[in-house]
C-alpha cells in the first residue's frame, strides 16, 4: 500500500517525537497527529515553539521546520482516522490500579477504545501500527476488535515499539541502534519498512512476527533497568567495604562482554517505561504460571525501591534521626535530565517519604513545575493536597531552594547543577551543610574543601 497520509492518535512523549521525524524525513507524506486533550494540542501549535508540551532537545527545531506544512495536530480523531492509510496507536497504557492485574499489568482500556474507534469510522483499508508499549499478544486483541466490524475493510496490524531514551529521543529516532517491524502480511511490513528507510539503513530495520516484536520492547527495558539495579545492589556494598562504585563500574563497562552503558549508580531509576514494562513482564510470566521467572524480574523493581527509601533513610540518619521542621533543598524532579517527564521519578518516593517525617521541601528543577510536583506528590494519595502545598514547594531559582536549607539532595542530573556558584550557597545554608549526592554529579573533595558534608552513592 502506498502511504500519503499518517494518523498518530496520542500526542504524548512518543507520538509526538517519533510523528515529527517521520515528517521531516517523508516531505511527500502529510502527518497528523490527534488527541482528545484540547491543552496539549493548543500548545503542540503555540506559535513560540518553546511552549511545546514536550521538551525534547531538537524537537521544537523539527517541530517548526515541518508544522503547518506537512505535519498537523488535531482533535478531529474520526476525520483523521477516516482521510489515513496508516494509523499508530500511540497513546497510554499505564500499570492498572484496579480489578486483576492490579498494581502489575498493563491497562489496556485506551488502546482498546482506539480500536474500536477506528473500527467504526474507518471505511478504507487501514494498516494499524502499536507504538504504545504493549504485553505480548494484544495485537491479536486489535485485531479481533477490528475484524469484527461487518465492513469489508481489511485491516493489518503491525508491532513497531519504540526504543527512545527520552532527553536523547530526537537523536535516537534520527540514529536508530535499530528499527522493530513485527506483523504478519508482508505489505503491510515493507510499507513501514519503506516510511523509515528514507532515513534508516535497510539493515537496520529488522522485520519479525507479532510477538517477538512486541515481547523485544518489554526485554529491552528489563534488561536495561536490571542492569542499573545491579550496579545499585553493589553500590550499598561499596559504602560498606570502602570500595568505590564508579571505580568499579568502570572496570567492569571496559569488559567487552559487558559493556560501560547503564552502570551509573544512581539513586534509582525512574521513567515511564522500565517500571511498568517490568511490572508488565512479571504478571505476563505469572498468568502462565512461571513463577521463578516472574520472581527474578520483580527482584529488580524491589531493589529500586530499596535504592530510593536506602537514600531517603540515610539522608534523615544523617541529620541526627530526624527532619521534622528541617529544610531540605532539592535539585531536580525530572527523572532524568534534558526531560520534563517526572513520571516514577525517584524524587517523589524520596519526598515522599521524607515528608512523612514532616521535613519542609523546597524543589528546584529547571523544567519542571511547581504545580507538576504538587500533582505528583497528590497522586499518591499520601496526604491531603493542602498538606503537599504546606510542605513542599518548586522554587523559581536554585539558590532560592537551597537558602536555610540544613541540605541539598541532587535527585536529577542535569548539567547545570555542576555549574552553581556552590561557595555562595554554602554560605547561605545552615551549618552543618550536608549534601546527598543521589547522581554522583559533584566532586567530593571540591565540595568538602567549600566545607560541606558530602555524601554520594557507593562511596
Amino acid at each position: 500500500m502506498k502511504v500519503t497520509k499518517i494518523c498518530c492518535i496520542g500526542a504524548g512523549y512518543v507520538g509526538g517525537p517519533t510523528m515529527a521525524v517521520i515528517a521531516k524525513n517523508n516531505p511527500n507524506i502529510k502527518v497528523t497527529i490527534v488527541d482528545i486533550n484540547q491543552e496539549r494540542i493548543d500548545a503542540w501549535n503555540d506559535s513560540d515553539v518553546s511552549n511545546l508540551p514536550i521538551y525534547e532537545p531538537g524537537l521544537a527545531e523539527i517541530v517548526e521546520e515541518t508544522r503547518g506544512k506537512n505535519l498537523f495536530f488535531s482533535t478531529e480523531i474520526n476525520k483523521a482516522i477516516d482521510e489515513s492509510e496508516m494509523i499508530f496507536i500511540s497513546v497510554n497504557t499505564p500499570t492498572k490500579t484496579y480489578g486483576k492485574g492490579k498494581g502489575m499489568a498493563a491497562d489496556l482500556k485506551y488502546v482498546e477504545l482506539c480500536a474500536r474507534n477506528i473500527a467504526k469510522v474507518a471505511q478504507t483499508d487501514k494498516i494499524v501500527v502499536e507504538k504504545s508499549t504493549l504485553p505480548v499478544r494484544t495485537a491479536q486483541a486489535i485485531k479481533s476488535i477490528l475484524d469484527h466490524t461487518g465492513s469489508d475493510v481489511k485491516f493489518d496490524i503491525l508491532s513497531n515499539p519504540e526504543f527512545l531514551a527520552e532527553g536523547t529521543a530526537i537523536q535516537d529516532l534520527l540514529n536508530p541502534d535499530r528499527v522493530l517491524i513485527g506483523g504478519e502480511s508482508e505489505d503491510a511490513i515493507e510499507s513501514l519498512a519503506n516510511i523509515y528507510g528514507s532515513w534508516v539503513p535497510q539493515a537496520q530495520i529488522l522485520r519479525t512476527n507479532v510477538w517477538s516484536s512486541e515481547l523485544s520492547k518489554l526485554t529491552a527495558n528489563a534488561f536495561l533497568a536490571q542492569r542499573i539495579s545491579s550496579i545499585n545492589a553493589i553500590s550499598e556494598l561499596c559504602e560498606k567495604t570502602e570500595a568505590n562504585v564508579d571505580e568499579v563500574a568502570k572496570a567492569i563497562g571496559m569488559d567487552s562482554r559487558i559493556g560501560p552503558k547503564f552502570l551509573k549508580s544512581s539513586v534509582g531509576f525512574g521513567g515511564s517505561c522500565f517500571q511498568k514494562d517490568i511490572l508488565n513482564l512479571v504478571y505476563i510470566a505469572r498468568s502462565y504460571n512461571l513463577q521463578a521467572v516472574a520472581d527474578y524480574w520483580e527482584q529488580v523493581i524491589i531493589l529500586n525501591d530499596h535504592q530510593k527509601r536506602r537514600f531517603a533513610d540515610n539522608l534523615i540518619s544523617t541529620l541526627y534521626n530526624t527532619v521534622s521542621g528541617k529544610k531540605i533543598g532539592f535539585l531536580g524532579w525530572a527523572f532524568k535530565k534534558d526531560t520534563n517527564d517526572t513520571r516514577e521519578s525517584a524524587a517523589i518516593y524520596v519526598a515522599d517519604h521524607l515528608l512523612n517525617e514532616q521535613a519542609s521541601i523546597a524543589v528546584y528543577d529547571p523544567k519542571v513545575s511547581d504545580s507538576k510536583i504538587q500533582s505528583d506528590l497528590n497522586y499518591l494519595n499520601t496526604r491531603s493536597e493542602e498538606e503537599n502545598s504546606k510542605l513542599i514547594q518548586g522554587s523559581a531559582t536554585p539558590y532560592d531552594a537551597l537558602k536555610d536549607a540544613h541540605a541539598v539532595a541532587i535527585m536529577t542530573e542535569w548539567d547545570e547543577f555542576k555549574t552553581y556558584d556552590w561557595k555562595k550557597i554554602y554560605t547561605q545554608m545552615k551549618k552543618p551543610a550536608f549534601i546527598f549526592d543521589g547522581r554522583n554529579l559533584l566532586d567530593k573533595s571540591t565540595m568538602e574543601k567549600i566545607g560541606f558534608e558530602y555524601t554520594s552513592i557507593g562511596q
